[in-house]
């Protein structure tokens, strides 16, 4: 099967932001680009059936208008299309397996949710086999390549970060030629708290001990990535919260999240959950063993 980038549609503005990411990663890995819409009352594929008369009417120019759009953007993108009678959440995830990744829109924490954030994208994100990631709505009309060099942002653990998303990382910031920036945050126990702030011995040992643990664990992707610029960040705080805030400004957070096991409710970190509420840029979502 060829490799395909997915982009779940479903009308809101979120969704629009998605397929034009989505489009544009697809045009920077060279593959295709599959528009995916699913809906439980789609009806059978009629035989030449009239306009008026079709009840897949709005699906169909929803998935063709987006089509035209990302064509005109990019003429030598492949790019297909699936209307899917199904349940929107079951879709995706059979999409997911199917994909080098699924791109959904994301409403972030805002209180009126899209159609594919909270009932459908949280248990995609959650249960998908490949990569998913959420994409906020633009603030502006203007989309396409950023005209500044944004770090790919990584969250990662010094205890065996996992290859799956550090190489997701890699490879986007390659296909980007953009910097890769490493973040590990640590919390501070309450020992080391002083009335001015952190104790100044504990943050020294602290923050040297964890650069030779991060540049340990880089190390093999820098020799495999040698065209990508790296740094590390080491944040005394908590690991959610400093990768939120290393990914202000950032192209692409990428975060990760361990399969679930049979028998066991699916479910996302803090790290997994603060990115995808409280960040502003693309989030992905990297599931590893």
């Amino acid at each position: 099967m060829q490799p395909v980038v997915t982009v779940g549609l479903d009308g809101s503005h979120e969704s629009l932001s998605a397929a034009r990411w989505a489009a544009d990663e697809a045009g920077r890995r060279k593959l295709t680009l599959r528009l995916l819409h699913a809906w439980p009352t789609l009806a059978p594929e009629p035989p030449r059936l009239p306009a008026e008369a079709d009840q897949n009417y709005w699906a169909k120019l929803l998935v063709d208008s987006v089509q035209a759009e990302l064509r005109a953007r990019y003429p030598d993108l492949a790019i297909g299309k699936n209307l899917v009678a199904d349940d929107a959440q079951h879709a995706l995830l059979q999409a997911a397996s199917e994909s080098e990744m699924v791109v959904l829109g994301s409403r972030g924490l805002e209180s009126v949710e899209s159609y594919f954030l909270g009932d459908v994208s949280m248990p995609v994100v959650a249960r998908a086999e490949r990569p998913v990631v959420l994409v906020r709505a633009e603030p502006r009309d203007e989309w396409g390549p950023a005209t500044v060099a944004r770090p790919v942002v990584v969250a990662l653990k010094l205890h065996g970060s996992p290859d799956d998303l550090l190489d997701f990382a890699f490879r986007s910031a390659v296909a980007r030629e953009i910097p890769v920036l490493a973040v590990h945050g640590r919390s501070v126990p309450l020992r080391a708290r002083t009335p001015w702030g952190v104790d100044h011995g504990f943050s020294e040992e602290t923050i040297r001990s964890a650069h030779e643990q991060v540049s340990k664990a880089l190390q093999l992707w820098r020799e495999k990535y040698p065209r990508v610029d790296v740094v590390d960040s080491i944040r005394l705080e908590s690991p959610a919260k400093a990768v939120v805030r290393a990914a202000e400004g950032a192209s692409l957070l990428v975060v990760g999240r361990r399969r679930h096991r049979a028998g066991l409710v699916p479910h996302l970190g803090p790290v997994a959950q603060a990115a995808i509420h409280h960040g502003r840029c693309p989030v992905a979502v990297v599931p590893h063993d």
